[in-house]
């Protein structure tokens, strides 16, 4: 199986949507619980990383280059 590529301050899309209606998130903390905000109500979350992988649908806009 293989990994989907992301990284801290990626937007990425997950398969469900929050109650808010955005099914966009932040990435803001990586390790072995991925941290995300919501990007419409600005909710923070942090769920274990396999729970993460298996529930991101793509990278939308990917993180600037610094």
């Amino acid at each position: 199986m293989q990994r989907k590529a992301f990284k801290i301050g990626d937007i990425v899309r997950m398969k469900k949507k929050h109650p808010c209606g955005s099914f966009n998130w932040k990435v803001t903390r990586m390790g072995a619980d991925i941290k995300m905000k919501c990007v419409g109500c600005g909710r923070i979350v942090m769920i274990p990383r396999m729970e993460f992988e298996k529930r991101m649908v793509r990278v939308e806009i990917p993180a600037p280059e610094q």
